[in-house]
C-alpha cells in the first residue's frame, strides 16, 4: 500500500500569499495535488496545514523544519499504519507525469529536477530521524542520498509553482 502526502508547510514568501490556496482554473493548488496522488494511493494526507481537503498532518517533529518535516512525518504514519511506501509531491507541482509511480518505482526515487515528487520506503523513515536530529544539511537531497534514492529524468519537468508570474505561466501554458 502508498499513502500519498502533499507537502504544503511551506512560507510561500515567494508567491506573497498562501499558494496552496492560489486557484488554477478555478480549482486551488492544494486540492489539485490531494486529487493526483489519489490516483495513486489508497490514502492521502496534507503536512504542514491544519485545514485541507484530505486528513491533515505536522511536521515532524516540529513546524519549519522543510520539507523534510513534512516527508517524516508520512513516514511515521505510514509506519504506524502498515503502509510499504510514501508518494510525495510539493502543493505548487499541479501537473505530475502520468505514470509517475512507474516512472519512481521500485523507491527510493525522486525526480531530478523536484525531489520533493518522489517515493520513499517506509523503512527510510530511520534515515530522515536522523538526518533531522543531526547537524548535517537537512534537504531532500541529503535525505536521497542517505537511502540511496535514485534520481529520475523526465523529458516534461512538471511546472513548479513559486510566484505568481509562475502561477499565469501555467495557466497560459498548460492545459490544466
Amino acid at each position: 500500500m502508498i499513502l500519498g502526502c502533499v507537502l504544503a508547510g511551506g512560507q510561500s514568501s515567494r508567491f506573497g500569499s498562501d499558494k496552496a490556496v492560489a486557484e488554477l482554473h478555478g480549482r486551488t493548488l492544494l486540492a489539485r495535488a490531494v486529487d493526483a496522488l489519489s490516483g495513486w494511493c489508497e490514502h492521502v494526507v496534507v503536512v504542514g496545514r491544519a485545514e485541507a481537503p484530505a486528513p491533515t498532518l505536522p511536521d515532524w517533529p516540529h513546524p519549519n523544519m522543510g520539507p523534510l518535516g513534512g516527508v517524516a512525518a508520512a513516514l511515521h504514519l505510514a509506519a504506524d499504519e502498515g503502509y510499504d511506501a510514501v508518494l510525495t509531491c510539493g502543493v505548487d507541482a499541479p501537473h505530475l507525469p502520468e505514470d509517475l509511480l512507474a516512472l519512481l518505482s521500485p523507491g527510493p526515487a525522486y525526480l531530478a529536477a523536484q525531489p520533493v515528487i518522489g517515493l520513499w520506503p517506509t523503512s527510510a523513515v530511520t534515515a530522515i530521524e536522523a538526518i533531522l536530529h543531526g547537524d548535517g544539511k537537512h534537504s531532500m537531497r541529503a535525505f536521497a542520498e542517505a537511502v540511496g534514492a535514485r534520481a529520475v529524468q523526465v523529458a516534461a519537468v512538471p511546472p513548479n509553482i513559486n510566484t505568481p508570474e509562475d502561477l499565469r505561466a501555467v495557466e497560459t501554458h498548460h492545459g490544466l
